[in-house]
């Protein structure tokens, strides 16, 4: 209680600091950089991540792309390709020009190479960048050549996608956070009982979200996916904490005279059933951070993080809020619009045999739908985005002129014979969907003599360690035909050169496929793990913990199973995602009804008295909880071009209905069913069966 007393004396010294902490943490937030490359989460003891830093740190060559120019005259062509060659970071243009000169007749070139560069309304030049793919600098470069090549230009590549995809997160992010606001106010002023209340509940939860996006400074940089989603879900998943404490100040109105004693023993309460109920939902992010793909590390770190605030903010800034405000708030308390729920819970307690069956019937479908789904999940993000995109038109007419999907690129060792990379070079060709391999075996020994090659194609291609091979493949990334060829390729250069690596857009891919695979059996036990530990020692029961999770992870299955019965993909990370947040978020209500159910039947309530009660009070709490976190996830999976984005927002939003529909319906009746087990095997249940 002393701490709920000093909250209460200090009110106005908690509200100026939390105001002045404002001008940090938006200072911070704007200071903390964001990653849009999903493939720099990739454990650094991958090849293709060690692959990529040799080549960084031999070749001084990191990002790379192809720019196609539309009807342009050769000599336009070159003079554009020196304009190129002139901008900030540009390492290398890789063209006809650079094979041969220019005055050279093309017809000097393999015939393999000239028609990979030109055709008959288009060029094409590859480009290598000496910083990273997703480095604010390659960016700038990127636009620089968007910039000086004009309509003209069509740039393809992962640092393409990377600056268009943050110019659209940039454009959409402040409309999550507005609708996410908007509809979460609508939900709480027809289901609470103030006209007031919900603003102060929005500026109490918006101070906390600025706290903890401007505290992610801290970590350097965070995920585009971190920023989009943090302020939405952590609205979503803290404002239960709010209405508790709201509802338990009305009631310790009829107890205290005084509204400051009112408040400090709502604040008591609150902090002790809100600390329990949050440890789920943190448990269920920091879940997240035993994926070996660190971007569940960057979410679940910021989440926990966020919901740590949300409880300090419920118990301190709330508070605070509501003593300044009281008069008004009084003074705009209205009926609530949710109904008496009396006849409903007894009707529900009445045909509980029949939402038991339905829990056994949903089962074997729902699972197997859940199975389905997670193996028709999709990794190429670019799939999904706006067709109007310039990345994605400059990749279709990469596709169209030229009959690239993807590029690899192979580091051999440069002690390696002439001979023995030739051949190495002849076998990768003959593997379906490579187009051809570009070296300096390839080029050297053609038509073309050694002593007439312009200087700087050695330098491109060799260093003193590695040698560089370029592969074009007619396959997409991320597809099954290209994951087929990379293990060709791989066992070929492994045959050849065990200490070469197969690098590139594709092999990342593939790597985050294996294991994000991996990750999602990973999280997805150790999240339940830590959940039913934590229910045992909050229900101090054996039984509980496996009744509870079994229905919310019904609600999981039914979720993630959906997709796969109603056609739709799921982006790689939803569902490890949604099964670890959603299991975290909404055992809560599960919780909830559980408490209340075990209070009834300790005080000698008849069983099917004390589930009735249990669910009679529950009902409102866990309508305006459901709700809460449906109407926070549910206008931004609507508004999102963003298809990870819209994904997983519209699956937390259909995963908060469904949790809420099962707490509701199954619980009961499993309370019903297992009332006798619950009773012998909870430690403050044993009595229960003597009276």
């Amino acid at each position: 209680m002393r701490f709920s007393k000093n909250v209460v004396k200090y009110r106005i010294p908690i509200l100026v600091l939390t105001a002045f902490l404002m001008i940090p943490s938006i200072i911070g937030m704007a200071a903390t950089r964001v990653n849009y490359d999903m493939l720099t989460y990739l454990p650094d003891d991958m090849e293709t991540v060690v692959g990529q830093e040799a080549l960084l740190e031999d070749f001084h060559k990191g990002a790379f792309t192809f720019l196609i120019l539309e009807d342009m005259p050769t000599k336009d062509a070159a003079s554009m390709k020196k304009k190129v060659e002139a901008i900030d970071h540009v390492d290398t243009v890789l063209w006809y020009d650079s094979l041969a000169d220019i005055s050279m007749p093309m017809e000097f070139l393999p015939d393999s190479l000239s028609s990979q560069f030109n055709t008959d309304h288009s060029t094409m030049m590859a480009i290598f960048f000496d910083t990273g793919t997703s480095d604010d600098q390659t960016m700038d470069a990127v636009k620089e050549i968007r910039k000086v090549c004009g309509e003209q230009c069509f740039v393809s590549g992962m640092t393409a996608l990377v600056v268009d995809l943050k110019d659209l997160c940039e454009q959409e992010e402040p409309v999550y956070v507005g609708l996410a606001v908007l509809l979460s106010c609508i939900a709480m002023l027809l289901l609470l009982d103030s006209w007031l209340i919900p603003f102060l509940f929005l500026a109490s939860v918006g101070a906390m979200i600025l706290l903890n996006l401007g505290t992610n400074i801290f970590f350097g940089e965070i995920s585009y996916i971190t920023k989009a989603l943090s302020a939405v879900l952590q609205l979503a998943v803290t404002m239960d904490y709010s209405i508790f404490l709201w509802h338990s100040y009305n009631e310790q109105l009829d107890h205290y005279e005084q509204k400051t004693d009112a408040m400090a023993a709502a604040i008591h309460k609150t902090l002790n059933s809100v600390v329990g109920s949050s440890i789920t939902t943190v448990a269920g992010f920091i879940a997240l951070c035993f994926m070996s793909f660190t971007l569940g590390r960057d979410l679940g770190l910021v989440m926990a993080k966020g919901v740590l605030l949300g409880v300090l903010g419920c118990v301190t800034v709330l508070p605070s809020l509501i003593l300044v405000l009281d008069r008004p708030l009084q003074k705009t308390r209205h009926r609530p619009l949710i109904p008496d729920m009396q006849n409903i819970s007894q009707k529900i307690i009445r045909f509980f045999p029949v939402f038991a069956l339905l829990f056994v019937i949903l089962i074997p479908p729902a699972f197997y739908g859940y199975r389905k789904a997670n193996g028709e999940v999709y990794y190429n993000i670019a799939e999904t985005l706006p067709k109007e995109m310039n990345y994605i038109i400059s990749t279709s007419k990469l596709q169209e002129e030229f009959n690239i999907g993807s590029t690899h690129m192979v580091l051999t060792d440069a002690g390696l014979s002439a001979k023995e990379v030739k051949e190495m070079s002849r076998e990768m060709e003959q593997v379906d969907g490579v187009k051809y391999v570009l070296g300096l075996e390839s080029v050297v020994g053609s038509r073309i003599p050694e002593e007439i090659l312009p200087s700087g194609v050695k330098e491109i291609l060799e260093s003193d360690q590695w040698e560089l091979l370029l592969i074009n493949s007619e396959y997409e990334v991320a597809s099954d035909e290209v994951n087929t060829q990379l293990e060709s390729l791989n066992r070929i250069l492994k045959s050849h050169d065990q200490t070469g690596m197969l690098i590139g857009e594709a092999p990342c891919m593939k790597d985050m496929i294996e294991t994000t695979d991996h990750d999602f059996k990973v999280v997805t036990a150790i999240s339940m793990l830590a959940i039913f530990l934590i229910i045992l020692l909050v229900e101090k029961s054996i039984s509980l913990p496996v009744i509870l999770i079994s229905v919310i992870e019904l609600g999981i299955f039914i979720n993630l199973g959906l997709p796969h019965y109603l056609g739709q993909s799921m982006a790689f990370i939803t569902p490890i995602c949604i099964s670890t947040i959603q299991l975290g978020a909404t055992v809560d209500y599960a919780i909830l009804m559980t408490t209340r159910y075990k209070t009834e039947r300790i005080a000698g309530t008849e069983k099917r008295e004390a589930v009735r009660k249990a669910l009679y009070i529950s009902i409102p709490s866990v309508l305006v909880s459901g709700a809460g976190l449906f109407a926070a996830t549910f206008g931004v999976a609507v508004y999102s071009d963003i298809e990870m984005i819209h994904s997983m927002c519209m699956l937390m939003a259909r995963g908060a209905v469904i949790s809420v529909l099962l707490v509701i319906l199954v619980l009961p009746a499993m309370f019903m069913l297992f009332d006798g087990l619950i009773c012998r095997t909870t430690l403050d249940m044993r009595t229960v069966l003597k009276k």
